[in-house]
């Protein structure tokens, strides 16, 4: 079983982010892309529509609903020893995504921190994991990362006067399809342009501590036959039984922001 070395928790601290260079089975990988072009397919125009829709990408949302392979994911042991390292014991699943940058489109994101989240008292609170579904390489939509931007606590749209301009201390990300970053959220980053003939296709599972609002609601989201299925450990993951998880999508306190 996969687990996470020395070296790796110290480029989580230091960086803010980690490469688990191919981490999927070639079996989970093509389980995941199929699966994803399928939704892509049968969703059409809509895809997307349960969080929002970007020019110059295809996205899909509330995957936990739309197939066993997703749950599976989004409890890999290998995964959440990440997330706990950044977040602590106490998280949740806050979203789990899909995007797709289109080919030839000039449509990079901004650097951002997600849900525009700064460290408070108690440390950081947002954590996201990339899943490469294809290669991520310099010309296809990379996200550009700015190494420890995470412990600068301040947001980039607030520092720099165009957060979508080349930053001096960017970083692409570049792995091979298969491969999982884990990413302390505060980073500030972005995804960037696609110039080749292909899509690039990544999936997003979100996580944050659990006195925050879920970026997207999963109680309301879950379809009642999907939460029948669930394990304990995954209704734990996904706050379902959670009276501050209520609490805090009813009071409307969470705000959405970029994802990659």
């Amino acid at each position: 079983m996969f687990k996470m070395t020395e070296q790796q928790r110290r480029q989580l601290d230091e960086d803010g982010y980690v490469i688990l260079d191919r981490f999927m089975s070639d079996d989970l990988l093509e389980r995941l892309r199929r699966r994803i072009d399928e939704l892509f397919f049968e969703e059409g125009c809509r895809a997307g529509w349960e969080f929002k829709q970007e020019p110059g990408a295809l996205r899909l949302a509330n995957l936990v609903d739309k197939g066993e392979v997703f749950r599976d994911a989004i409890a890999m042991p290998g995964i959440l020893e990440g997330v706990e390292y950044v977040l602590g014991a106490e998280y949740k699943l806050g979203s789990l995504n899909a995007r797709s940058a289109k080919p030839h489109v000039e449509a990079p994101q901004p650097l951002h921190v997600d849900m525009g989240a700064l460290p408070d008292e108690q440390g950081y609170s947002v954590c996201n994991t990339i899943w490469m579904l294809d290669d991520f390489t310099s010309d296809n939509g990379a996200t550009r990362v700015i190494p420890g931007s995470h412990r600068w606590g301040k947001r980039p749209e607030e520092e720099l006067a165009d957060p979508l301009a080349r930053h001096p201390e960017e970083r692409l990300v570049l792995a091979p399809a298969g491969s999982v970053v884990i990413m302390n959220a505060h980073c500030w980053h972005g995804g960037t342009a696609n110039r080749t003939d292909a899509p690039r296709r990544a999936m997003h599972a979100f996580y944050c501590r659990r006195d925050l609002p879920q970026q997207q609601y999963q109680k309301r989201l879950l379809r009642p036959e999907t939460q029948a299925q669930l394990s304990p450990r995954l209704r734990w993951l996904l706050a379902l039984d959670d009276p501050l998880n209520d609490e805090l999508s009813a009071s409307g306190s969470g705000r959405s922001g970029f994802m990659k």
